[in-house]
This record gives structure tokens, sequence and C-alpha cells, in this order.
């Protein structure tokens, strides 16, 4: 399998500009405008009053940066715009419809139907089903139309309004702007201080577990099946994770950090930490790499080797401990080439951690909705990845003393298989462990969370905690002298 190549990793920063929601609004909002415009720019007196008017609605397009409208919240957002209607005139019908079928072109037809099309295969009919998953929508991207509409079309009526009253020489409305910037800013903070009260309680502490006298594990190699919703999983044909799951440790109660986003959950995973830590908040990463350790720089400082493979927006946050490959493949395909990178990498480089991430069923609950025959499919093929990815790691010598995770860093939610503000689906993830150092057929059923795998890790492999690790060390699943002693009837394997 092709690595990504510079020009894919620069071009997936740049599609994040358009992706992830909040850049998407102000340049979503200017590209309207100027092409709305578009006869005009040519006269003398467009361009002062087009800065001029911008320059009024900078305030406004700031708070919206900052303030995500997660699900319910989102109904709030038409209260703004209620405002900015009475106050600003009412904007041209005109521009109101044009920006409309501009967005529902970029998302559904350029996003949900060309460019899914071009890069993993997806039918050129996948418009007559992606505008109802826009619609309902809830994930922190351009494509949640509840939250982005309201948002563009308010600062849409502010912009036209100054632009306006620039145009017949009365200047921009400055009081009147910047005092109604101000209101959206205390209204916003309001409803977020009393109303956005489901992100998930902060361990308030770093790592407290002793760490062992010797390594208990060899080797730890973990799957991580992108975007992998749990109650899916489980309704899902999958004979090799239930094996796993009855001769292993599954934490049925797993949780993902917020926002739900694959390079925040990758990043939190694998230092131990919430975002506000490791500094990575979503797909967008603005200031390249992580600002703490990461489990990869804790195996370094005992000699031992890490690797992850995956997509390449996680260089942006975990660098060069990154082996990438291209997503630009055929979705039907593409996990499949991956496990055959997979084991490349594991024959030239013997890494004592090695992290492989399958991407066909997340691209899937994307494309096609998470809710749909297909995504249960695809996770059944995932199953079969794993099966075989474990069975030839046991054959080449591999699972001798290794400890086996099988995990989702997220779920996904209806729509267009959105994960980002922990809405139903999101928000707890499978997780499962297996290996000669973990208990058999345990289920722990108490709530814990992925910043624990950073440090469970580090306890296998006999390395220090990352320096910033908040999580405790998932001591459930591991099996003490007493297990080992009282255990008299050796496991068996799954057949191939």
């Amino acid at each position: 399998m092709k690595k990504a190549s510079k020009f894919e990793k620069t071009a997936a920063r740049c599609w994040n500009i358009l992706n992830e929601g909040r850049p998407f609004t102000p340049v979503f909002v200017v590209g309207v405008f100027l092409l709305f415009s578009i006869k005009s720019l040519g006269e003398s007196n467009f361009w002062p009053a087009f800065l001029l008017s911008l320059g009024s609605v900078l305030p406004l397009l700031a708070i919206y940066f900052c303030y995500d409208f997660p699900l319910h919240l989102r109904k709030f957002l038409w209260f703004p715009f209620a405002a900015a209607l009475l106050l600003f005139n009412a904007p041209s019908l005109s521009l109101l419809l044009f920006s409309l079928g501009l967005y529902f072109f970029f998302t559904v037809i350029f996003w949900g139907t060309i460019y899914y099309h071009l890069r993993i295969g997806t039918t050129l009919w996948n418009f007559t089903r992606f505008w109802k998953l826009v619609l309902k929508n809830s994930d922190s991207t351009s494509g949640n139309a509840q939250e982005q509409i309201p948002k563009f079309l308010t600062v849409l009526a502010l912009l036209q309004g100054n632009f306006q009253q620039v145009q017949v020489g009365e200047g921009v409305l400055w009081m009147t702007t910047l005092l109604f910037s101000l209101a959206v800013w205390v209204y916003s903070k309001g409803i977020h201080h009393l109303l956005f009260n489901w992100k998930p309680e902060e361990i308030p502490t770093y790592t407290q577990d002793e760490t062992p006298k010797k390594a208990l594990a060899d080797r730890v190699i973990m799957v991580v099946i992108d975007g992998c919703r749990k109650d899916r999983l489980a309704e899902a044909n999958t004979p090799f994770i239930d094996w796993l799951r009855e001769n292993g440790t599954e934490y049925s109660e797993m949780e993902t950090v917020y926002p739900a986003r694959t390079v925040v959950c990758f990043s939190s995973m694998y230092t131990g930490t919430y975002p506000r830590e490791h500094r990575i908040t979503s797909n967008m990463v603005y200031r390249l790499g992580i600002r703490c350790e990461s489990i990869f720089d804790s195996l370094r400082k005992i000699g031992k080797l890490g690797r992850l493979l995956g997509v390449a927006h996680l260089v942006d946050s975990l660098g060069g401990d990154v082996d990438t490959y291209t997503a630009v493949a055929k979705n039907d395909v593409v996990d499949s080439m991956i496990m055959k990178r997979a084991k490349e990498i594991m024959t030239e480089k013997n890494p004592d951690l090695f992290i492989v991430q399958l991407i066909s069923t997340d691209q899937t609950g994307h494309s096609r909705g998470a809710l749909y025959p297909e995504y249960r499919e695809k996770i059944e093929e995932a199953d079969a990845h794993v099966a075989d990815f474990y069975h030839w790691l046991k054959a080449e010598g591999y699972m001798e003393n290794t400890a086996f995770i099988v995990a989702a860093d997220h779920g996904q939610s209806d729509g267009i298989g959105g994960h980002g503000h922990l809405d139903e689906g999101e928000r707890f993830v499978p997780f499962i462990l297996h290996g000669p150092m973990i208990r058999q057929g345990v289920k722990v059923t108490e709530k814990h969370s992925l910043v624990s795998v950073a440090p469970t890790m580090a306890y296998l492999l006999g390395a220090p905690y990352p320096n910033k690790s908040r999580g405790p060390v998932l001591r459930e699943a591991i099996r003490n002298e007493v297990d080992q002693h009282e255990e008299k009837v050796h496991r068996c394997d799954p057949s191939a």
C-alpha cells in the first residue's frame, strides 16, 4: 500500500479548513458574498465597502468560531438570526437562497458525491441519500446543516446590511454591530454555561498506579476500528471479536473524549490525557504536534520501539511515530491493503508496540450513514481482517507473550456518521483486551476512559507513564499471580 504523499498530507490539511465547522463558517461567508457580488468586483467602490463591512462582522465570526452549538443547542442559533433581520434589514432573498443553494451543493454534491466517489469509490448516486444525512447530522463539521445554516445566514445579514449602508454613503453601523456581537457573545456564553453539560468528567490527577518491576508483556498490538459504534458491533456477525470478548476482558462502558474527532481521540489515547493538555482540539491542527509526551516517547526512554500505522492527518498530532498510508483508495479494499502493510511493518521493524487503524467502517458511516446495512457489513469485514492479522501474527511467532487490543476511537451518530459532539452512538466505544497476561471472560461494567490506553500500554511494557498521563491503568483486565496459579486450562485459539 502506498504511503501518504506530501501532497496528500497538505491536501488533507486544506480539506480540513472546509470540513471542520469552525474554519468553514468564515470561509463560506466570504466566498458566498464575493460570488454573489461577482458582477460588482471590478467597481472602484466595491472593495472598500466590502472590507469595511467584513471588518465589522469579524467579532461575530470570532464568537461563532469559538462556540460550537452542539446537539439541542443548535435551535438557539435562530434567535440571533431573527434579531439580525430586525436590526440590519432583511438581507435580499436572492442572497439567502444563493447561500443555501451553494451550501447544499458543497455538502451534498461536491463532498457527499464527487469527493467520495473520487477518493473511496462511492456511487455517483450518493446524493440521493446524502442530503438526508446532512439534514440530520450533528457532527462538528461543515456538514452539520442545523448549525451551519443559522450561523452563516446571521453573519450574511450583518455583512450585507453594513455593505448597503456604506454603498449609500451612510457608513457602517459600527455601534449597532458591536453591541449585537457583544449580545451574541453573552448569549452564547450563558447557553453553554447553563445547558452544555454532557462533556465527560475529567480525571483530576496524574496516573497514580505503581509500575511493575518488569514488563508483563513482550509486545502490545492494538487494532483501532475507526468509527465503530458499540451497538452496531453487537448487532453484527463478528465471530473473532466475539471470541476475543469471551477469552479476554471487555470494557463495556469505555468512554471516548470530547470532542470525539479522530485526531483528538488518537492524541488522548496515546498521551493519556485530554485535549486541553495535549492541545489537539479537532482534526484541523493549527500548530503541529502534541504538547506533552506520548507512549512512543515513553518507550524510547527504555529502548523500545512503538509505531502507529494510520491516515495522513495523524502525522499532524503524533509526527514521526506514524507510518502513513494513503486514504485515496476504494473503500472496499482499503482495509485489506492496510493489513497487508501492517504485516510488512511487523516484518521490517518488529515494533514492541504496534497500533493499526482500520478506516473502512468510519468512511462508510460518513459516506452512507451509520444506521444502514452497509455500515454493519463493514464492521463484519473488519472482524475478518482482525482475525486474519491475529492468525498471521501467531503463525509468525509474534504472539508468544503479547497483549492484543481491539477498540474504536469513537462511535458515530445518525446523519453523516457524525462524531464530535457525543451524540447517541458516539460516546461509548468497543474495547477488548486479550493475551496471556489478560484475565479471561471478564466484563468490566464500570465507566472508564480512553485516556487509560497509554498508561495501560506503559504498564504492560514496563515503560514510564507519559508525563501528562491521567488515566488509571486498566488493572481489572490484568491477571495477578493468583490468577496465573489457579488457571489450569489453557485457552484454545479460534479456528482460522
